[in-house]
């Protein structure tokens, strides 16, 4: 699965309109972790294929939808189901510590 770049004009049919959770990595290219996070983020997208879909959201780029989300931390990656935000997870975390939070939190919607 390809993470997708989020967007004010995507976000409606990404977010809202999804069938499946989508889990929203708010970043900024300035942001050391951020980048640190990226490839881990990437990685496992690939493992959630059909069961989250992964979007990455500049927070300078797009202030306004991490203003509405509460964004006050950057990396923080916000799962969002059925047009309500269900986890969050903030600053960054090696793969196998960040697969378990993100099943954690899938597990609760389920």
């Amino acid at each position: 699965m390809t993470v997708e770049t989020l967007t004010r004009s995507n976000f409606e049919k990404e977010v809202v309109n999804s069938k499946v959770p989508v889990i929203i990595d708010f970043y900024a290219d300035w942001c050391g972790p951020c980048q640190m996070m990226k490839p881990v983020f990437e990685k496992l997208s690939k493992d959630f294929t059909g069961k989250l879909n992964f979007m990455r959201l500049n927070t300078e780029d797009e202030e306004i939808l991490a203003i509405q989300f509460g964004i006050q931390g950057i990396p923080a990656l916000v799962v969002v189901n059925d047009k309500r935000e269900v986890g969050r997870i903030v600053g960054y975390m090696g793969e196998d510590q960040l697969k378990n939070k993100i099943n954690e939190i899938l597990k609760k919607i389920k």
